[in-house]
């Protein structure tokens, strides 16, 4: 199900329409667990289980997981399933890294080219890729500045997401860059200076901005202009500080279980969609709730509480 939200849509935005999906990171599948951990489900059960709960789309997860060239169309197409984007983290203040990882957006940038486009065009989801000091202290940028770039590495971050932005726009996709846990791109503070330094929009993600220290319904309001792309989260914030006051490692976010089903955490889930109605948002509206699933947890839970998240949804319009 398709549905417009709000009246007169802001020139940003457009005309068109609000689009669920659903993310395979939902699943236990994402960049660190796939091919790494036992019982992350296999695409075909991902895929199948997604389309049955009744989304629209799915975002990539890792470039290969669900398939590639016409093997990923055939597998989305048959399920009436678009593409709604691709995670990629960059080292974006690191040059010479930069230029050797580079090659990896064009990788998933031809990924995009082999699926046709949905009622909405998939987005390449750009993010910093952080350092092992970030990850060892997630959250820690918002009350410690000092963990975060000095002013040569702002600029290099700039110039290095100019690239990739550009090179995004010349192959005919405009892209969004995600704010992140455990990158540089993480605190209130570095989404503020993320803004100041580039024209690309941004990523709103309800559970991370919780991490930084942010109100997502105050983010929705100021950040207008520039979101262009929603990752909906709901989060406890209980375990999230408890991670922050333990100085724990990025993983705790996942094995601890900081993120949860909609209605069951701290996130306003319903204030978020009521301000993305004000400002006349329209997109893609990607439901994740980010996990590393257990021995004792079979996909088929993951599954049925993908489904509770998508009825939440249509429950309020959408």
């Amino acid at each position: 199900m398709t549905q417009e939200i709000g009246g007169e849509l802001p020139r940003e935005h457009g005309a068109g329409p609000v689009v669920v999906a659903n993310a395979p990171v939902s699943y236990g599948a994402f960049e660190i667990t796939v091919g790494s951990y036992p019982n992350v489900p296999d695409p075909i059960t991902l895929l199948d289980a997604v389309a049955s709960a009744g989304y629209e789309g799915i975002d990539l997860g890792p470039v290969g997981y669900l398939g590639t060239g016409e093997e990923l169309a055939e597998r989305l197409g048959s399920r009436n399933l678009s593409l709604a984007g691709g995670y990629l983290g960059l080292p974006f203040s690191e040059p010479e890294r930069l230029a050797e990882e580079l090659p990896s957006l064009d990788a998933l940038l031809d990924v995009f080219d082999s699926v046709p486009d949905g009622r909405v065009k998939a987005r390449p989801t750009l993010a910093d890729a952080g350092s092992p000091e970030r990850a060892a202290y997630p959250g820690r940028a918002a009350l410690d500045h000092s963990v975060g770039l000095d002013e040569k590495g702002w600029r290099n971050f700039a110039d290095g997401l100019a690239r990739a932005v550009e090179r995004c726009r010349e192959r005919g996709y405009e892209p969004t860059f995600h704010h992140h846990t455990a990158t540089y791109i993480e605190a209130m503070w570095e989404i503020e200076r993320l803004l100041e330094l580039s024209d690309v929009g941004v990523t709103l993600d309800t559970g991370h901005l919780l991490l930084g220290r942010g109100d997502p319904v105050k983010a929705v309001r100021d950040w207008r202009e520039r979101i262009n792309h929603v990752h909906l989260k709901d989060a406890r914030q209980d375990v999230l500080d408890a991670i922050v006051a333990d100085r724990a490692p990025v993983m705790d976010i996942w094995t601890r279980k900081a993120f949860c089903r909609f209605g069951e955490g701290d996130v306003a889930i319903d204030e978020v969609l009521a301000a993305l109605r004000d400002i006349g948002y329209s997109g893609w509206l990607v439901v994740e709730q980010d996990m590393i699933p257990r021995e004792d947890e079979p996909v088929e839970l993951a599954a049925a509480e993908q489904a509770q998240n998508r009825e939440y949804l249509r429950e309020r319009g959408l």
